[in-house]
């Protein structure tokens, strides 16, 4: 099982505490690259690809974990696009 898999598997089991870093870097893995709006964009994050569109997340702060409805909505949002 590769990195994308397990990445998957734990998101998928809605853990409390799936980590920005670790979106990031499964999205990365599903071929979004990071696309910040510039030095104002604040805790707005927008992922691109060119063959799935866009997604948009908010940072969490001052912590590192997503809140639930965040992993709730990234899960939708990935399975609606047909990615997981």
């Amino acid at each position: 099982m590769g990195q994308k898999e397990k990445l998957i598997a734990r998101l998928r089991s809605h853990p409390h505490d799936f980590t920005f870093a670790e979106a990031e870097r499964l999205l990365g893995l599903l071929g979004f690259e990071r696309s910040n709006k510039g030095a104002t964009s604040g805790s707005r994050v927008r992922f691109c690809s060119s063959a799935y569109g866009v997604l948009d997340m908010h940072r969490p702060h001052p912590g590192n974990v997503l809140k639930p409805y965040q992993v709730r909505q990234l899960i939708e949002t990935l399975e609606r696009k047909g990615l997981i």
